[in-house]
This record gives structure tokens, sequence and C-alpha cells, in this order.
């Protein structure tokens, strides 16, 4: 059976079938039959196909989901369980940052508390992003609708989450325009708060009624072939496009 979703996915990356296969390192009758006959490539290969089509290697070929080896590897990507934030220890977030060489990414609403709890990190991540890590923050848009309404089911009043967006924004306002860190405000409604370093994973989900701090926290780290990490990592990516760049004033 043909692989519609892959000769899609291909088609929407604006990309040609001999431009994929130049990329992945095969033949271009290879990717070919990949897509005519519904083959199942190699690993190597599916990896390398699914990120330079931006997709998860599960949804170009959904029978991996019964794969074992890929079942097993997402189960190797869930390191701990924390019943609320408040119980990762503080050195596992310190190590976010510190330990970091490649790629921060961050979404949350406000993430005021690691502001609060690191009076020096925006020398930490001036110092990061000159050394050559990519430093992706998004906060809530503090007059978008998402963030008021969230803000009163948390029953802290419609100015109670802009407040603490604000005052994170206002906290990270001398690092906005240093290369290699961006800051963006999105007006998602917020399912998870990410923060992922290198190839290191804390998800927090919401739960309706509660603020973040009183909801659990999953520990991830990025495992060849599972596929949890770079779930949430797309989820992210996707937020990321449609946030708008944040401009501090001066």
């Amino acid at each position: 059976m043909a692989n519609e979703r892959l000769r899609g996915c291909i088609s929407a990356s604006g990309l040609t079938i001999e431009a994929v296969a130049a990329r992945i390192g095969v033949n271009q009758k290879t990717v070919e039959r990949w897509i005519s006959t519904g083959r199942l490539p190699h690993r190597g290969h599916r990896w390398k196909a699914a990120t330079l089509l931006g997709q998860d290697e599960t949804y170009l070929w959904p029978e991996l989901q019964k794969d074992p080896q890929v079942q097993l590897a997402s189960q190797a990507e869930f390191v701990q369980l924390f019943p609320h934030r408040g119980a990762v220890p503080h050195d596992m977030w310190k190590k976010l940052v510190d330990d970091l060489t490649d790629g921060l990414d961050i979404l949350v609403y406000s993430g005021l508390f690691l502001l609060d709890t690191r009076p020096d990190i925006t020398e930490v991540l001036a110092t990061k992003a000159v050394d050559g890590a990519r430093i992706r923050i998004l906060f809530g848009d503090p007059e978008s609708d998402e963030v008021i309404r969230r803000s009163e089911e948390e029953g802290i009043g419609r100015a109670g989450l802009p407040g603490r967006i604000n005052t994170s924004l206002s906290y990270l306002s001398k690092v906005t325009e240093v290369p290699g860190i961006e800051v963006r405000l999105h007006s998602t409604i917020l399912y998870n708060s990410i923060y992922r370093s290198d190839s290191t994973m804390l998800v927090n989900p919401h739960v309706y009624g509660f603020g973040a701090p009183f909801n659990p926290v999953m520990h991830l780290q990025r495992v060849p072939g599972g596929r949890m990490f770079d779930h949430y990592q797309e989820s992210f990516e996707r937020v990321w496009e449609t946030g708008k760049p944040y401009e501090a004033t001066r």
C-alpha cells in the first residue's frame, strides 16, 4: 500500500523526492519505493526523514506504534514523575540552565518561579548564548483572552497572571537583544508548560482550576527511537511559529 502521508509531507515541504533522498543519504529510487510500496525504511533513515519533514515518525509510518522497539524506547524516555512542581529538586531546575550547551526551549504563561529563584539567571543565559546556545522562551501574551481566562480559572483574578507575566518580562528585558536569545509571546491555550534543555525535558501538565505549581511534572530524557520527547518538542515548535516577537520597552 502506498504511503500517502509520506508523499503528502514531501510535497508540502516544497522538496523534491531527489532532494529528500540526497538529504537522507539514500538513492532516489529508495525514497520512491518508500512511497509507492509503503516499505518501512531503516531506523536511521526514518529519523532523518521525520526530522527533515518536521513530522513524528509514527505519523509517517503508523505501523511503528505497534513496534516493540519503539514502545521500549518511549518507555526509556520516561525518567520520573513528580506529584507537583514543588517536588522537583531545585538543583534540577538549576541544571537546566547551568548544563545547557546547545538549546534551551521554555513554553510557559509566566514562569516567574524560575526567575525569582535565580537572581543571576539573565547573566547565565547571556553567557550561554554568547557560547553558542540557542535560547527560545515563550511567555503568554498578558493581554490575550486566553491568559486572562486562565487567570480567572485559577482564582487569582483577571490581573493576577498578566501581572506575573509582565514581571517575568521585566526581568528578561535586559537580555532580549542578546544574539541567540529570543523571546516571543503566545496566545494559545496552554495545556503543558515545557522546559527543554538539550536532551532533558520537564513537562508540567495543567489541570483545570489549579495553578501550575500544584500540577505533576514529568521528567523526560531523549532516547533514539522514542516518541514522547519529540512529541512535546513538536508542540513547542508549533507554538513558537505562532508567537510574536517581544520587544522590551526602553
